[in-house]
Formats: structure tokens, C-alpha cells, sequence
């Protein structure tokens, strides 16, 4: 797997980022102008930091690199916005801005492709190509507010790729996201969403932030589960959900967990009551996903019928339970398929 951006000044810190500019024979100040260039002000470019002397913009411009737009689709129904980005190295990725009441969210992606395997994903089809830089995972957000003029009030780190398997960048992915010289995003309204990896789950409980962990469970059982997720061959469900009971301990952060429902895999009456026991103890949310279908997969979306009685058989158990309202289906919003639609264009050629 390549390397990322070997020289990245868009993930380093305030401290970091002095330390280098001073080791470059310029005052400390700059480091300071540069920081809010790019975290406050949102540069597209090293050209947009008019206060930096030209010389010195003239070093930095292979360090810092934004996400370029190539395509904005927003969807005619709800307004949902998705964003096809190029990166310095010409690989894409997508974002997506979901517009609510209570504020504006974001869902970035942590890689490009996916080593993960979900069968009812586009993300994963062609594998992983690579990890993303922090900076890189920043300026997803700092484009979308640049592009649309709105502020973001929530990230979600659910799109392309497993942030787990990405784990230093997106840690300091989010305190960068957090700082209060930047966007200074409470970490309350930063959600990580993961597909289990057991000693990562761990090893985030462990820093003790304020995020919201999700896991990708979709289902109630680890046949179920292997069938659909191959991670589930690694780590099973009582692992998963033992590593969510000591993240909930560590921070006292309500975890949710995702069930997407595939017609036929998973949304059964039945299935709906184990899970129902699995989980009936534990300080939990679940977010029922009826699946987006992609044409590479011959899995279907749920019944509407089916949703709302497994989501009935989930709160007999007193259950905190939600049906993920579907957002963008017009606009090939579900993860990896804009992006999947884009490669092919472009290996066709």
C-alpha cells in the first residue's frame, strides 16, 4: 500500500506545525497565521494565505493539498448533498452532507477502498488503495463548508473505509477536528463507526475522548454474521460486544449499534428477538438501516413492512431503537457508489 502525503501540513498540530516552519528559517509567527490559513479560514490553497510572503507559499505548496471537487450531486428529494473529491494523487474519494433540523452532518470517508469485505457494500469492492491522511480527512468537511457557505455541527466517520484500520490518523483526525483554533467541533458530535475490530475498540476507549462509537453488527448471531461481514471470521459478536461494554465504562458514551437490513439475511421476526436479547441489558442505541441496494450485489432493501415490525419487536424489550431515515437514494448516495461509477468511467476510457 503506498505511502500517504510524506509532508503534510494540513495534519499537523499548532506545536508541530511551528516546530517545522521554524526549521524552515522563518519566524514562529507564521506557523501561527498558517494554522488558521487552514483550519479557521479554510484555504483552498496555498495562494489563498495572502498574509504568508510569497517565497515561503511558494515552499509549501507541495505540502498542503485539499480536497478538489469533481462532481456534487444533491438530491431532489431531501437535499442531500454528495461530494466526489479528488486527492493529490488522483485517487477519489466521497462525502456526504445531510442536512437537519438540529444542524448540518457530514459523512467522510477514512480510506480510499475498503479491505473489509461487507457483501452489501460498494465500498469495499477493489479493496483498499490506501489510507487517508488526518488532513486529508479534514478537508472533506473544510471543502463541503468552503463549496456550500454552511457551518457543520456534525461529523460522521461512516463513508468509505474502516476508521479503526486507520487508527493514528483518525485519532488525530479528530483532536485536530476538535482544537478551538480550528472548526472546534465538540467530539460529542463526532461519531467513529466501526465494523468491530476488537483491540481497536479497546484502544479507543482507552483515549478516553467524548466521540460516539458505533458498531456495524448486522446480525444477531455469528453464522449470520460471517455470512455478511467477513471480520466476523476474526472477532465474534460476544467479543464485539464485550469491547462496547468496556467503551462504555471508559467513557460513559452510549454505543449505538447499526443493523443494516438486507431482504431476507437478516430482517426476520425471529432474528429481531435474539437481537433483542443480545442487547436487552446494555446501554445502547440501535439504528435500524434499511439497506441501499447497489447493482454489483443482489442484496435488496427491507420491506417497509418488515422495518417497522422488527423495529416493534425491539422496543417490547424497551429497546432505544431508530429507523436511519433514507437520504439521498436518488443521488447513488449509499457509500462507494459514486465513486464505483467514477472508476469505471474512467478505466473505460
Amino acid at each position: 500500500m503506498p505511502d500517504i502525503i510524506k509532508t503534510d501540513i494540513g495534519s499537523m498540530t499548532m506545536e508541530e506545525l511551528t516546530e517545522y516552519i521554524k526549521n524552515m528559517g522563518e519566524p514562529a509567527f507564521r506557523a501561527k497565521q498558517i494554522y488558521q490559513w487552514i483550519h479557521n479560514k479554510l484555504a483552498a490553497s496555498v495562494d489563498d494565505m495572502k498574509n504568508i510572503p510569497a517565497p515561503l507559499r511558494e515552499k509549501l505548496k507541495d505540502k498542503y493539498h485539499t480536497a478538489a471537487q469533481v462532481t456534487r450531486l444533491i438530491s431532489k428529494e431531501d437535499g442531500t448533498n454528495k461530494f466526489l473529491f479528488r486527492l493529490y494523487d488522483g485517487n477519489v474519494i466521497e462525502s456526504v452532507l445531510m442536512k437537519y433540523k438540529h444542524g448540518n452532518s457530514v459523512c467522510i470517508s477514512s480510506q480510499v477502498g475498503c479491505r473489509m469485505g461487507c457483501r452489501f457494500c460498494a465500498s469495499t469492492i477493489g479493496g483498499l488503495v490506501r489510507n487517508l491522511s488526518a488532513g486529508e480527512m479534514l478537508s472533506q468537511i473544510y471543502s463541503i463548508q468552503r463549496i456550500t457557505g454552511e457551518r457543520v455541527s456534525n461529523v460522521v466517520v461512516m463513508g468509505t473505509g474502516e476508521p479503526l484500520d486507520n487508527y493514528d490518523n483518525l485519532i488525530r483526525f479528530i483532536k485536530l477536528l476538535n482544537d478551538e483554533n480550528g472548526l472546534h467541533i465538540s467530539q460529542r458530535n463526532i461519531t467513529v463507526s466501526s465494523c468491530g475490530i476488537v483491540p481497536q475498540i479497546k484502544r479507543l476507549a482507552d483515549e478516553k475522548l467524548a466521540v460516539t462509537f458505533a458498531l456495524s453488527l448486522h446480525a444477531s448471531d455469528d453464522e449470520d454474521r460471517k455470512r455478511l461481514m467477513p471480520i466476523a471470521n476474526q472477532y465474534t459478536i460476544e467479543e464485539c460486544l464485550d469491547a462496547c461494554d468496556y467503551y462504555f465504562e471508559k467513557t460513559g458514551r452510549r454505543v449505538t449499534f447499526e443493523y443494516a437490513l438486507v431482504m431476507g439475511e437478516n430482517d426476520t421476526a425471529g432474528q429481531a428477538e435474539k437481537l433483542a436479547k443480545l442487547v436487552k441489558n446494555k446501554n445502547c442505541h440501535i439504528n435500524l438501516i434499511p439497506v441501499n441496494p447497489i447493482k454489483e450485489r443482489e442484496y435488496c432493501r427491507s420491506s417497509e413492512d418488515s422495518v417497522e415490525k422488527f423495529k416493534y419487536t425491539l422496543e417490547k424489550y424497551k429497546i432505544n431503537v431508530t429507523i436511519r431515515r433514507s437520504m439521498g437514494r436518488d443521488i447513488d448516495a449509499a457509500c462507494g457508489q459514486l465513486r464505483r461509477k467514477y472508476e469505471e468511467i474512467r478505466n473505460s476510457l
